[in-house]
């Protein structure tokens, strides 16, 4: 039958009374064991980016049947194409988090002998379903329907679709496609050492591939700005239905922080005003609970509830901290940033009313508790004020001294976003207790070990992949895998630095190696590459596996390739993920080094010079840096510091959620030696310089060569 022309769809709302409410005809709901099936919370479901869904209903078609769907949604706005016997639908509706009710009236004009149903994607954001239920508005008696037992079958085939290897869409710059993707002509006369040309080579494609990610970060910037709130300053939770909304778990903790840390590198004039006024707004508007941020209405110019929701504000204040703050303060140092945290840190526990055996504690979510023994673990050793090791005691206690503990006691351990906090966690408090409580440190040992184990006997693929979800007691798990693999990966790593446990160094060797099996493979939207991509840079920093290196240079431009030319990625609070994301890979590109001023056309690169007696670890003592721009430029060029020791005091660098991995980086007290190849004369330079950065005068379309070394070197 040919489709008709596309309606609208239609939404009902359910009643609250029973008499009133459709009566259930037939019902389908997706199992976790249908090819295709994956696992959003816990709740089966299909996503019709990976599959077409044709439904058949023994049913004749009559006025007043509605389909409902368990519509799912990660705070965006999902959308699909529903065709009912040859009529056609529009379906759009989100702004949540999980699985609503979406009501559609099925056409008057539908007939036929039974329903043959179709979903298939429509636009970018395509819609997941989890459960269909065909429903009448006339009363149970009048058809002969029990209101508890579906009188028909809907029968359900799939129409799986090949992964393609990156979401569809355009470059949004194709006038930068030429910066980026051609080489600068080699010189007339190459190096006589074969080795250090190609170092050197090397070094100018990262150029490239760096200028790439922060040019598209600075857009991503712009686009954002673009839809900030003309009053407070504030942006915006999304560009759909909560666009009105500065939402703290989602603007605050995943958006904003990531367009500060663009500025701070490509637009100082910006990070120091604009960013920076934002700060200081929803320090001063959308506070009520003492320092403690909720969501800001713009409509309104007020607070979007009425009354403050304590659990709600506690759950956006550990995002705020642990998403977006902390990352800031690693990178940046001591900044109004980083006094925001300590405050808002410093009232949550003034709201710990939740009694346990070990101490007050501020809620149950395993989230927010994730989220809070990651941040007062940080803050600890950058403070040294010994309360926020004892709060997160307070939590490592109940978690692993009580009868909470993850493998042991959970029904369902979740190791994909808004769960995986929890052993990512624990894992940080424990080295922090292995250095400050040792006793402690004995005490959680085994029950560390345990959970450790457990994920690894039962919850990850051959190629070392980790499912969404799993039962920890039957070993039973979804068919999903994780975009946050790498997260829970680094508590494997972190704990096999304090115990060299060699099955957990293993275990992230494997993953890392094993990465190129999923080069097709795609993660969805753009923030789940973000994730993805994250987690294997941060333990590639630890495992420099070339596997891994090869993979990360592939999906870095998968996470690119839904970007708008205004800047705007996806449209929801996860943009900033990218930006995070594309930050890091960056920084790797030019083994951690920055110029002050950043213009579009500079190109600033790095690769570890072929004598670096440490390559092995992923890290460079010697580097080739390789520099260019199409004007004349002017600036500092900014060598990294141990970031871990001068801002976070850590006794130890280890692999965290959010962090930016270290590269190459200028030791204060020690000396360096800088020469231009082949013959210019050495200069000398303490590590302190570097930090505050050299001087470099660029001239257009010249690449500057430059060797830097230990002076011992």
């Amino acid at each position: 039958m040919k489709p008709r022309a596309l309606q609208s769809c239609i939404f009902l709302a359910l009643s609250a009374s029973a008499t009133e409410a459709p009566a259930p005809l037939a019902w389908l709901s997706i199992d976790k064991g249908i090819e295709a099936a994956q696992e959003y919370d816990g709740v089966p479901y299909i996503w019709l980016g990976r599959a077409d869904i044709h439904l058949t209903i023994d049913v004749p078609p009559k006025p007043g049947h509605v389909l409902e769907l368990a519509w799912g949604a990660k705070n965006d706005t999902r959308e699909a194409l529903i065709t009912i016997n040859g009529q056609q639908l529009k379906l759009s509706a989100g702004g949540y988090a999980g699985f609503k009710p979406l009501l559609v009236s099925v056409p008057d004009k539908v007939a036929g002998q039974r329903y043959d149903i179709a979903l298939t994607r429509l636009g970018e954001r395509a819609a997941f379903i989890s459960a269909v239920r065909l429903l009448s508005k006339e009363k149970p008696d009048e058809e002969g329907v029990d209101p508890k037992k579906p009188a028909h079958k809907i029968a359900l085939k799939l129409d799986v679709k090949a992964l393609p290897t990156s979401p569809p869409q355009g470059e949004a710059f194709p006038e930068m496609r030429k910066v980026w993707d051609t080489p600068h002509p080699a010189p007339a006369t190459p190096l006589a050492d074969a080795k250090l040309e190609a170092a050197f080579r090397e070094a100018e494609r990262n150029g490239r591939l760096a200028n790439e990610m922060l040019f598209r970060c600075r857009r991503f910037v712009e686009g954002w700005l673009a839809h900030a709130d003309p009053k407070s300053g504030l942006i915006p939770r999304n560009l759909g239905a909560n666009r009105d909304l500065w939402a703290v778990k989602d603007s605050a903790a995943d958006n904003y922080p990531f367009m500060v840390l663009t500025a701070a590198l490509t637009d100082r004039a910006l990070f120091d005003g604009r960013m920076l006024d934002i700060l200081r707004a929803e320090a001063k508007l959308a506070t009520r609970l003492g320092r403690l941020p909720e969501d800001w209405s713009f409509a309104k110019q007020s607070f979007a509830s009425q009354k403050p929701n304590l659990q709600a504000v506690i759950f956006g204040a550990s995002e705020y901290v642990k998403d977006g703050l902390i990352p800031l303060t690693e990178w940046l140092g001591p900044s109004p940033w980083s006094e925001r945290m300590i405050a808002i840190l410093d009232d949550l526990f003034k709201h710990a009313e939740l009694k346990t055996p070990f101490g007050d504690i501020t809620t149950t979510n395993v989230e927010v508790n994730g989220d809070q023994l990651q941040a007062l673990s940080r803050v600890y050793w950058m403070t040294g004020d010994k309360k926020y090791l004892e709060w997160a005691v307070r939590l490592g206690d109940y978690y692993l001294l009580g009868d909470n503990h993850p493998t042991r006691n959970f029904a369902s351990l979740r190791l994909r976003d808004h769960g995986c906090e929890v052993v990512c966690g624990l894992t940080e408090l424990y080295l922090a207790t292995a250095h400050a409580l040792p006793e402690k440190k004995r005490a959680y040992e085994k029950p560390i070990h345990d959970m450790l184990d457990r994920i690894l006997e039962v919850a990850r693929t051959p190629n070392g992949m980790l499912y969404n979800a799993f039962n920890p007691k039957t070993g039973e798990h979804d068919k999903g895998i994780c975009d946050t693999w790498g997260y829970n990966y680094n508590g494997f790593y972190t704990v096999w630095l304090l115990d060299k446990t060699e099955a957990y160094r293993d275990a992230v060797r494997h993953v890392l190696k094993r990465l190129p099996e999923l080069t097709t493979y795609h993660w969805g939207s753009a923030d789940e590459y973000a994730d993805s991509i994250e987690g294997a840079i941060n333990l590639y920093n630890r495992e420099p596996v070339p596997e891994a290196a090869a993979w990360l240079d592939s999906e870095i431009h998968d996470m690119w390739r839904v970007q708008k030319p205004d800047g705007i990625v996806e449209g929801w609070h996860g943009d900033g993920n990218s930006a995070r994301t594309a930050i890091m890979y960056a920084l790797w590109k030019t083994l951690g080094l920055t110029v002050q001023p950043w213009r579009p056309d500079l190109r600033l690169g790095a690769a570890a010079h072929p004598d670096s007696e440490s390559r092995i670890t992923g890290h460079a003592s010697r580097l080739c840096l390789s520099l260019l721009a199409d004007k004349p430029w002017e600036g500092r060029l900014v060598f990294d510091k141990p970031r871990h020791k001068a801002h976070l005091r850590m006794p130890l660098d280890y692999p965290r959620i959010n962090q930016f991995p270290e590269w190459f980086t200028a030791e204060e007290s020690k000396r360096y030696t800088l020469r231009r190849p082949p013959a210019d004369k050495e200069s000398a330079h303490t590590g302190k310089e570097l930090q505050d950065g050299l001087p470099i005068t660029l001239q257009p379309g010249a690449e500057l060569r430059l060797i830097l070394a230990p002076a011992s070197q």
